[in-house]
């Protein structure tokens, strides 16, 4: 299946899901999941997957809209839906990742380092002093081919840093370089490929830098 772009069904079965979130509710409207929501995703992922195949360790993963009954909060059902590239092992949420996720409000795009262990980043810290030059041109080089700027959640107390150029970075807690969209055009055109295509591999160079191994 060729990706032609979501609709305006895959917002409303999204929120449907959101003020719906019942077994009964779901049955209904399976076969909308399927084929606004699931299809399309996957054929959007799928078209994007050759693009990182050559990059080791790197695999796409889809998610699935059944929640896990032990997760908070306890519904049967995710009301958004994601893919994204990352490593294999532990939380995703711990690992530098390329993502793309459509929910009831619209979209979002890019990467992402969210919840990083503290181990991994002191590593990463200590990467970025030791290769401040190659790891300052590979952010500058990503914001200007993707148009996202690198910034995330900011510490209490900064961390130390005795190198001025990279205080703002020390002082960040996770890394976000994310497009926030609502539906729009493009969410609904087959362009949208090309779009994830660019931003996700000018931030492959920084998503490789920030994977940390053995940790």
């Amino acid at each position: 299946m060729k990706f032609e772009g979501f609709s305006p069904e895959t917002i409303d079965f999204l929120w449907g899901i959101r003020f719906n979130n019942n077994r009964e509710w779901f049955a209904e409207h399976k076969s909308q999941y399927q084929q606004t929501l699931y299809e399309p995703m996957k054929a959007l992922a799928k078209e994007l997957e050759p693009d990182f195949a050559s990059v080791p360790g790197l695999r796409l993963h889809i998610s699935r809209i059944y929640r896990d009954m032990r997760m908070h909060p306890s519904t049967f059902y995710k009301d958004s839906l994601w893919f994204c590239f990352r490593r294999d092992g532990g939380a995703w949420l711990e690992h530098p990742c390329l993502c793309f996720e459509v929910r009831p409000e619209g979209y979002r795009y890019g990467f992402l380092l969210l919840y990083g262990k503290t181990a991994v980043m002191e590593a990463l810290r200590k990467k970025m002093s030791e290769n401040a030059e190659a790891f300052l041109k590979m952010v500058n080089k990503a914001e200007k081919d993707s148009g996202l700027t690198l910034d995330g959640e900011h510490y209490v107390r900064p961390k130390p840093c005795g190198d001025e150029r990279l205080k703002k970075y020390f002082g960040l807690k996770n890394f976000l370089a994310l497009r926030d969209a609502p539906p729009d055009e493009l969410l609904f055109s087959p362009a949208l490929v090309d779009e994830l295509r660019k931003v996700l591999l000018a931030w492959l160079p920084v998503s490789e830098f920030m994977q940390i191994e053995n940790l």
